[in-house]
This record gives structure tokens, C-alpha cells and sequence, in this order.
């Protein structure tokens, strides 16, 4: 059996990329594709320094690091891609990966870590945060999404199976495609993290510094409340954090992962405020014996166990989130190190791998049995 494994862009090594890592574990002779490749030299070992087969993309000017830019070109590339010498192909898709061109008799498995996020349910927070409500600029933009809209949803029965990566996403692709989904939880690195009982008295926030990750909810929150917070993250958005942190907040930019790991099982709780597909970050969280404060929206009510783990707030706001740490502070819920290891273990790289290994290999048989 000849696999193929596609992915949209290799540029770093986060969540997406931590998939296809454990994906190519399970199938270390596959061939890799994706649009473009950029990859420090530091970060290759988690493609085990394969070469990777990339697109036209990849060869145009400045597509390094400017090829999102090239947005309205990507669904052509990905179907330029010849997969014709392959049996199984297994695409990790969060924008045009399962948009590949296959035949009957080649079985094709999409795990699909969202669908397309800027172009259905958060287009309009997209083209705020990118500054395109209005001009020519802004008019080509929607244009472009209009279109890339329609090919998404063409392309949808080009899947024989789709895997997503939480029930949040699940539904998701159900409401966009109207196509079921395997939920597969992605693999989380928890070995890396020692659930320390003793912690400190600051709290905890890590996310990128763009709209949706409402990392501004959480400063002006603790801001308010005049508790310690510490931020880790890097972004466009990082001007403004700093604009309205109080002395209490203190942001560090982009840490090292050796010194995320340090705060993680260091901090008093971990805040989160964005509505996540799935949200690493909460499960590292709790296997470094940290409780987490979330908004009860997305994978944070698939990872936190509300009372046991964590503490999940209804609304997206300030004052719904100041609710919620007050109720953290008052000592209402003691939350067990023991436990809190326990749920993160539910999303190990170990238990990755069985299952979707075994959802496979079912439905390889299930697909060679139904070919005439």
C-alpha cells in the first residue's frame, strides 16, 4: 500500500504540523506533500528530514514568508498535485488539503483540523482584523472568499472519510458539508509536562496576539481585577495589550518551549478566552497540574471537566470572565493534581496514534471489500 500525506504549508512546527509528525510515525514510507515548505533546519525532524514534494508556490517571488498571500491561487495548486501512483491518501487540512484530485479506486481520509476558519463562520472578524471592511482591497478580498467558499464546498465529496479533531469541528463540517466526521482528538505532548502540585501566585495566558484569540478580554479582565498575569505570545495585536495592561500584567512576548513548559507548572491557573477548535494548550495545561479558566465555547468543553479541572465562563466578555476567577479565588473547588493529569492523559500522543491507526486500517478494509 502506497500512501501519500498532504498538508497545507510547512513553516512551523504547531498544531496542525504536530499530526502530520504522528501521521508519518504510523506511515514513515510515505510520500509528503504540501504547498510550500519552509522549514528552519532546526524543525525537520519532525518530517524525519523527508524531502516534501511542494507546489508552484513555492517557486513564486516572495512566497517565503509571504505566501498566504497567495490565497486565491492555492485551491489550483493543490489539484495540480499528481497522486496517481498512490493507494491511500491521507490529507491534513485546514484551508485546501482536502481539495486533492483522487481516483475510485484510491481511498482518501481527511483529518480536518477546521474548515476553511476565514472564509465561513469567522470571515467577518478575518476582514476586520485584516483591516478590509471597505475599498477596493476589501472588495477583492470578499471576492476571493466568495469563490474559495464555493470550491470548499465543491470539493467536500472528493473525501470518502472525514476525521475531525473535536466534536466542535465535527459539527462544523457538518453544517458546511453536510458530511459526518470520526472525531480523532489530536496527539498532545503531555510527557513533556510534570504535574506540580505546588504552584505559585500568578496566572497564565499563551495564544497568538490576533483578534480571535481575545487575548485583549483577558488583560483588561485582570487588569481590573489588580491580579498577576503573565502573557506569552507574539503578534500584530501586541501594541495594544500593552496599551491597556495594568502593572499587574505582565506581557514576555514569544518564550522558548522549555520555557513555557516552566511556566505552565508554575502558574496558579491557566486563562484562556478564545473559542478554539480544540485548544492544545488547555490539555498541556492540565497535564503540568495547572486548572484552567476558559469560555465554555469549542474544544474547552470537550478537554475541561468544569469543577474538576477547571472553570469554564459562559460569555465572551470581561465581566463574565472577572466572574469566573473570582470564583477560582473564593476556594470553592479544589482541584486535584492527580486529576487534573488523569483528564490530560485522554489526549496523549499514544492514544493518537492507536486510534487513528485503527480507523485506518478498518477503513481500508471496509474500501477494498466494497471495490467491485
Amino acid at each position: 500500500m502506497k500512501v501519500a500525506i498532504v498538508h497545507e504549508w510547512l513553516v512551523t512546527h504547531a498544531g496542525s504540523e504536530r499530526v502530520v509528525e504522528q501521521i508519518l510515525h504510523l506511515y514513515p514510507e510515505a510520500d509528503l506533500f504540501s504547498l510550500v515548505e519552509f522549514l528552519p533546519d532546526d524543525l525537520r525532524y519532525f518530517i524525519r528530514n523527508k524531502s516534501v514534494k511542494t507546489s508552484f508556490i513555492q517557486r513564486l517571488p516572495f512566497a517565503n514568508p509571504h505566501f498566504r498571500q497567495y490565497l486565491p491561487l492555492m485551491p489550483l495548486a493543490i489539484e495540480q498535485f499528481d497522486l496517481s501512483n498512490y493507494d491511500l491518501i491521507l490529507s491534513s487540512s485546514h484551508a485546501v488539503a482536502k481539495g486533492i484530485l483522487t481516483r475510485p479506486d484510491q481511498l482518501h481520509l481527511s483529518y480536518v483540523h477546521t474548515p476553511v476558519r476565514y472564509a465561513w463562520d469567522l470571515q467577518q472578524q478575518y476582514l476586520q482584523g485584516a483591516n478590509l471592511k471597505q475599498g477596493v482591497r476589501a472588495a477583492i478580498a470578499n471576492i476571493t472568499l466568495h469563490y474559495l467558499r464555493l470550491w470548499d464546498l465543491a470539493t467536500a465529496n472528493r473525501v470518502d472519510y472525514f476525521i475531525a479533531n473535536s466534536r466542535y469541528v465535527a459539527q462544523r463540517i457538518w453544517k458546511t458539508y453536510r458530511r459526518p466526521a470520526e472525531v480523532i482528538y489530536p496527539p498532545v505532548s503531555i510527557d513533556r509536562f510534570c504535574a506540580v502540585p505546588q504552584r505559585e501566585n500568578f496566572y497564565l495566558t499563551l495564544a497568538r496576539f490576533v483578534p480571535y484569540k481575545r487575548v485583549d478580554l483577558i488583560v483588561e479582565a485582570f487588569t481590573r481585577l489588580g491580579l498577576p498575569l503573565v502573557v506569552i505570545g507574539s503578534g500584530a495585536g501586541e501594541r495594544q495589550l500593552r496599551a491597556i495592561a495594568g502593572k499587574n500584567v505582565e506581557i514576555l512576548g514569544h518564550q522558548s518551549e522549555e520555557a513555557i513548559v516552566q511556566y505552565m507548572q508554575r502558574c496558579k491557573a491557566f486563562v484562556y478566552a478564545a473559542a478554539e477548535d480544540f485548544g492544545i494548550s488547555l490539555v498541556e495545561a492540565q497535564a503540568a497540574g495547572a486548572p484552567v479558566i476558559a469560555y465554555g465555547k469549542g474544544g474547552a468543553v470537550e478537554t475541561v471537566i468544569p469543577g474538576k479541572t477547571g472553570i469554564l465562563f459562559a460569555d465572551q466578555t470581561v465581566e463574565s470572565l472577572i466572574a469566573a476567577v473570582r470564583q477560582f479565588e473564593s476556594g470553592k473547588f479544589a482541584f486535584e493534581t492527580a486529576t487534573l493529569r488523569e483528564n490530560a492523559d485522554r489526549f496523549s500522543t499514544d492514544r493518537f496514534r492507536q486510534t487513528f491507526s485503527q480507523f485506518v486500517a478498518q477503513k481500508w478494509t471496509d474500501f477494498q471489500q466494497e471495490m467491485p
